[in-house]
């Protein structure tokens, strides 16, 4: 128990003085004021936070979220070619792809695609 305890006191001031000893020894300076704040798609963190944001920007992010969930339950159709009869592959992978067309349509048709109004 002993030895226990020796171990986890030496390790302790071990990962004490390493971290106090890269602190000490990094080159951080104040003067890298845009290297060490966040990155917000092209938004100064400093600034007011209450600002427009574009809404292409959020329905281009949908779309992508929309089509690469879509294409991860397209993976499972190719595996489900072994397992199932070649009619009733033709059917699910069809009907999946028609909805997918569907889909981009609509948003075609609402000019969520084109980035000018």
């Amino acid at each position: 128990m002993m030895m226990i305890m020796s171990i986890t006191i030496f390790f302790f001031f071990l990962s004490n003085l390493m971290m106090m000893m890269s602190m000490i020894l990094s080159k951080k300076s104040f003067m890298d004021r845009e290297k060490c704040s966040p990155f917000e798609c092209g938004f100064d963190p400093k600034s007011m936070s209450r600002i427009p944001f574009s809404l292409h920007f959020f329905l281009i992010t949908i779309i992508f979220l929309i089509f690469d969930v879509e294409i991860a339950l397209i993976f499972p159709i190719i595996t489900l070619f072994k397992m199932v009869n070649m009619l009733t592959w033709i059917k699910t992978s069809f009907f999946f792809i028609i909805i997918l067309l569907i889909g981009l349509y609509h948003e075609w048709n609402q000019n969520m695609l084109n980035w000018t109004n």
